[in-house]
């Protein structure tokens, strides 16, 4: 057996102290190499080489891949670089372009109406509410009819989170635009919408809707153009035509918000939504553009829309009244009467010569007159299709109006006269 001595214990412990010592030393250097490399960039060329690839070839460019070569404690460049331009999608960049751009001129729009308690005494409720959007810096705001039908007071709320008492300009219930105004203070600069051109648009072109439905922030909604040219009846019974059709989400309150494209033009006026579940998911319709406008231009001059009118009294066809009168057909608008004078009797359209009542009011007007059943290109069942028919019409325009005489169809140009109050 080895013995050893105190002096051979004291030199195999110091060399055990060193060979630890030597071994940490080894690894605190690689392990701060490694960790200068990641952070300065300056590692070996092929696997600098590596992660340049990697980040390049990463489809999305998305902060994640770039976050590969920044510095692990530059908290403010990593910020940076999450916020930047290009953290977003094309497609989210332009919609947030179309939010900053126009959200600031749709206004909230809130009505009181006049009911009556129990004591039948008048008082004051609280009415509807929708959407609008400023044309005009001067105070002009665009929205539905039905938002503020009914209303004895309306109340117009911008984004600042102020708001002014508005007036009705004009309304329109056979488009469904109404204008209203409103005065701000003296030097305020109101944000506004410009229209855009509603004929050009194309099926499955991307539309934006924002509107602000309860006052508070406004909202914004996707969505594609998903029809043209519908024909749609509102409320009214009245046929509205050329609708846009979109399956944009029309959130609750947001009628007679607009309907944008990705430039942040208004190519429509929220309308209405069919939705048999409901809620704001399901088939919206804005009135064009084209219609809107033009509409609000004669509201904000006129204070009513001027229209070519055929002057005449008219009654809508029906089974009944066809078989009474034993006429071939039953559909078209019957003409009663013709304006003395007026531009349907110049035109040789002829007016009925024998009087009935009909209905539950005992209504009397006049059968054996002819029967309208289209006008240009558009076919006459109703009365709402006639009044659409006419809808974009002007006075002095001439259209060509079908009729149904003796069991035969003839066209006739008829001249349009303005419409006034007793037509």
């Amino acid at each position: 057996m080895k013995l050893y001595t105190r002096h051979h214990i004291v030199l195999a412990a110091v060399a055990s102290g060193l060979a630890v010592f030597v071994i940490m030393v080894i690894i605190y250097r690689c392990m701060h190499t490694a960790s200068s490399g990641a952070a300065s960039g300056t590692e070996d060329p092929a696997v600098q080489t590596a992660l340049s690839s990697a980040v390049l070839q990463d489809p999305a460019g998305t902060p994640a891949a770039q976050a590969a070569v920044q510095p692990a404690d530059a908290a403010a460049e990593q910020h940076v670089v999450v916020n930047s331009p290009s953290a977003y999608t094309t497609d989210e960049l332009q919609n947030i372009s179309v939010y900053d751009k126009c959200n600031e001129a749709v206004v909230n729009i809130n009505t009181q109406v006049t009911g009556i308690n129990w004591f039948l005494e008048p008082v004051v409720q609280e009415g509807g509410s929708g959407s609008g959007s400023i044309i005009d810096s001067r105070g002009y705001v665009i929205t539905n009819v039905h938002v503020i039908e009914g209303a004895s007071k309306i109340y117009i709320s911008l984004s600042d989170g102020t708001q002014y008492e508005g007036s009705v300009i004009g309304q329109d219930s056979e488009s469904d635009i109404a204008i209203l105004k409103f005065t701000p203070p003296a030097g305020t600069v109101l944000k506004t919408i410009a229209f855009g051109d509603s004929s050009t648009l194309k099926v499955g072109q991307k539309v934006i809707a924002i509107g602000n439905p309860f006052g508070l922030e406004r909202t914004m909604t996707t969505g594609i153009v998903s029809g043209l040219g519908r024909p749609i009846q509102n409320s009214n019974n009245t046929i509205i035509r050329d609708m846009i059709q979109t399956d944009t989400a029309i959130n609750p309150g947001n009628s007679g918000g607009p309907l944008l494209d990705t430039s942040g033009r208004m190519i429509g006026i929220n309308t209405m939504i069919y939705s048999s579940s409901g809620n704001s998911a399901g088939v919206g319709f804005a009135v064009p553009a084209v219609t809107a406008q033009r509409v609000a231009a004669d509201l904000m001059q006129y204070g009513k829309v001027k229209r070519g009118v055929i002057q005449a009294s008219l009654v809508q066809l029906n089974a009944s009244i066809a078989e009474y009168a034993r006429l071939d057909i039953a559909s078209g608008v019957l003409v009663s009467e013709t304006t003395r004078n007026g531009n349907a009797e110049s035109a040789g359209i002829k007016g009925g010569t024998k009087a009935v009542r009909y209905g539950i009011r005992n209504q009397i007007f006049y059968i054996g007159g002819d029967i309208i059943t289209r006008i240009d290109n558009i076919s006459v069942s109703t009365l709402a299709d006639y009044f659409s028919a006419l809808e974009s019409k002007r006075p002095g325009d001439t259209v060509s109006v079908t009729i149904h005489r003796n069991r035969k169809d003839i066209i006739i140009p008829v001249h349009l006269a303005e419409k006034t109050d007793s037509l």
